[in-house]
């Protein structure tokens, strides 16, 4: 085979030939690139829905990082992680979030203290790369320096990774989270949280602290390898199951009806269990403002185009489409 014929060049063409070989994870994805009549579909960075979280315009698809540092989350298949470390190389991820600009997505998210991810990412902004970085920080609570850090980096925000904002409102520490805000606005960024449990949230908006934006996990359970009955501890230990994401989707979606400050969704596939038609659709009809999904690149302009369709399907919702 041709070294210069793509993923995507070759499953149109095994397709032609009857999709002989296949696998079922194959088929999936070259139906979801294809249209009705069976050409692929476009998008580019002039339609791709944008929204503004304080002063920074954002792209309302956002990608997300965990791929690229190897955080796979796949339940009990232990090669995953370090698949991914194989397959995203310095040149692959720089290639996705090249193939992201092309398709409009003007954002990526990763983990801040993930020093090689850093060094891509500044290789990648001095060769002309222009996507925006959110930062992911897991602070202690003696040492906020990881703030200043990213600032410095051209970080255009920053939010308090979820285990770390779970665990400290579980602990009435909250007072934390509001001093994690506060040094990230010093630096004149854009400054949230993420979670996984939805009382973290409660907790914020109880005790008013004025951030940017929340990061907060959603998705249905309407697949095969959710957690079992026994698998419904703390959420805290989310890492211990690697399947424990979205505990309480209902009253996530009832409870951020009511909240004035921009949601980002994740874990909106539940790392990769959930078909994309129908986690975007019920991330973004349920009240997201934007959604962060980790995305191989041959998987970006597929997600693009979903998108921008479940965007456009849902204009009118319960929960009011903020900036």
């Amino acid at each position: 085979m041709d070294k210069n014929i793509n993923r995507r060049s070759f499953l149109k063409n095994v397709a032609a030939a009857g999709a002989i070989g296949l696998s079922l994870e194959e088929q999936i994805l070259l139906a979801q690139t294809k249209t009705k009549d069976n050409t692929p579909t476009k998008t580019n960075e002039k339609n791709m829905p944008m929204a503004k979280i304080g002063t920074v315009n954002i792209s309302r698809l956002i990608c997300g990082g965990n791929l690229i540092s190897g955080f796979a989350h796949s339940r009990d298949l232990i090669y995953v992680s370090s698949l991914l470390k194989h397959y995203f190389t310095d040149e692959k991820i720089a290639e996705t979030w090249q193939i992201c600009e092309q398709q409009g997505i003007n954002t990526m998210i990763f983990y801040a203290h993930d020093q090689h991810a850093i060094d891509i990412f500044k290789t990648y902004r001095k060769k002309g790369g222009k996507i925006q970085w959110l930062a992911q920080i897991e602070p202690t609570e003696n040492d906020y320096s990881i703030i200043k850090k990213v600032a410095d980096l051209g970080a255009v925000g920053a939010f308090l990774v979820g285990n770390k904002a779970d665990l400290w409102c579980k602990e009435d520490k909250v007072h934390l989270v509001e001093k994690v805000i506060n040094k990230i606005k010093d630096e004149k960024i854009i400054a949230g949280v993420a979670a996984h449990a939805l009382n973290t949230v409660i907790d914020i908006e109880a005790n008013k602290i004025d951030l940017d934006f929340y990061m907060k996990t959603l998705h249905t359970d309407n697949y095969w390898s959710k957690r079992r009955p026994d698998q419904y501890k703390d959420v805290i230990d989310n890492y211990a199951t690697d399947n424990y994401w979205a505990m309480t989707p209902k009253e996530t979606i009832a409870f951020m009806e009511e909240v004035k400050k921009p949601w980002i969704a994740y874990k909106i596939l539940a790392a990769g269990a959930i078909n994309p038609n129908e986690g975007f659709d019920h991330a973004f009809k349920n009240g997201a403002d934007f959604a962060c999904v980790g995305m191989f690149d041959f998987q970006v302009e597929p997600d693009a185009n979903i998108a921008k369709k479940t965007i456009a399907k849902n204009k009118k919702r319960p929960r009011p489409w903020l900036t």
